[in-house]
């Protein structure tokens, strides 16, 4: 089956394809290309594998590929280092040696454990990406960030290791569930929030066609998505600098996540509110104009995603959360802000006062 787009990432020698069509799971040749030895481990979860895992097995064995397996449990609260002990001890009783190559089939869980695993076993080696949910499709599978999470913090544990190539099957989205569809469409419009006003207000215009799963409009959603997100990661591999601002509404999404007990808010939901507290702080002091903000909350409201943070949350809670986020620098806690509709800043210079006032009152 041949990729109705392919996007290729650069990053010098890390450099790697992003494949993008209707049915690559089911191509041996596409997969087999990218597994440089004779060995593999497939990485997947009890939700996945029953549809998807016989017949990527199929291909490897097509492929003259030897491999093994490792079926995860389903869900967040599934990322953690216990996990990655699980796939380590897959990896070291089936005698994989570097050369080996884990395949991370799943959504954003599988993909970030079996990718941090893939950093550490042995001290590195090959994976790959076959992102089967909409979210991983067009964010997490994109770009090396790698981990797990901590009691304490999301993705507090990890590594940047960038896949050998990303393969999406956007026929996998036919059998996503409704509410992790609309958790994956809260990354699609971090992108036009953060870049792309012109992309925002496309999305505005096909709201109802990509929740009816139109395949023409999800391709186009995933293809702009990952378009912008390899073009931030070329001139940011490692977060130092613009890269951060992929990160609005995560701030306070990660906070809800942990507060709230991981899965019981999918990712998608905490940084859909994440983002309306973003774009409310930004209002507050004035660098956007009302309409942004208005316009962020209808369009999620369309995609059937929460826009207000859990009410049994204090802002004592949030901000003891936010003190951990990765993007605290100095004991001084960073934001993703908006300035404007498609231009968004990450800064520490913000009103500690109406920053309450956002915690208190969105």
């Amino acid at each position: 089956m041949k990729p109705d787009h392919i996007l290729n990432l650069d990053l010098g020698e890390r450099s790697y394809p992003i494949y993008i069509g209707a049915g690559l799971i089911d191509d041996p040749a596409l997969l087999g290309r990218h597994i440089p030895g004779n060995s593999a481990l497939v990485v997947s979860n009890t939700t996945v594998a029953p549809l998807y895992l016989e017949r990527l097995e199929s291909n490897l064995e097509q492929a003259g590929i030897r491999h093994d397996k490792v079926i995860l449990e389903d869900g967040e609260q599934y990322k953690t280092i216990d996990s990655v002990m699980t796939i380590m001890t897959a990896l070291l009783e089936a005698r994989q040696d570097r050369r080996s190559t884990l395949i991370a089939l799943g959504g954003g869980v599988v993909g970030d454990i079996t990718g941090f695993a893939a950093a550490i076993y042995q001290r590195g080696v090959h994976f790959i990406q076959i992102p089967t949910t909409l979210l991983s499709q067009v964010d997490s599978s994109v770009g090396g960030k790698t981990g797990v999470n901590h009691p304490l913090g999301k993705n507090m544990v990890g590594a940047f290791y960038q896949p050998r190539c990303v393969i999406v099957d956007t026929a996998t989205l036919d059998t996503l569930p409704d509410r992790e569809l609309s958790a994956g469409l809260a990354e699609v419009v971090k992108y036009g929030l953060i870049h792309d006003a012109d992309f925002f207000h496309w999305l505005e215009l096909n709201a109802s066609k990509l929740m009816a799963r139109d395949r023409q409009s999800l391709a186009e959603a995933i293809l702009v998505s990952c378009r912008t997100k390899a073009s931030i990661v070329e001139q940011d591999e490692r977060e130092s600098g613009i890269r951060a601002i992929l990160n609005l509404g995560h701030t306070f999404g990660h906070a809800i996540e942990a507060c709230m007990g991981y899965g019981n808010w999918l990712h998608g939901e905490a940084v859909a509110t994440g983002m309306v507290m973003a774009a409310d702080l930004s209002l507050r002091h004035g660098w956007i104009e009302p309409e942004v903000r208005q316009r962020t909350i209808a369009l999620l409201e369309e995609f059937a995603l929460p826009v207000n943070p859990p009410a049994e949350m204090t802002v004592e809670q949030y901000m003891q959360a936010m003190a951990i986020d990765k993007k605290t620098v100095d004991g001084k806690i960073r934001f993703v802000l908006l300035q404007a509709l498609g231009k968004a800043i990450v800064t520490a210079d913000y009103d500690p006062d109406l920053l309450a006032a956002t915690l208190a009152g969105c």
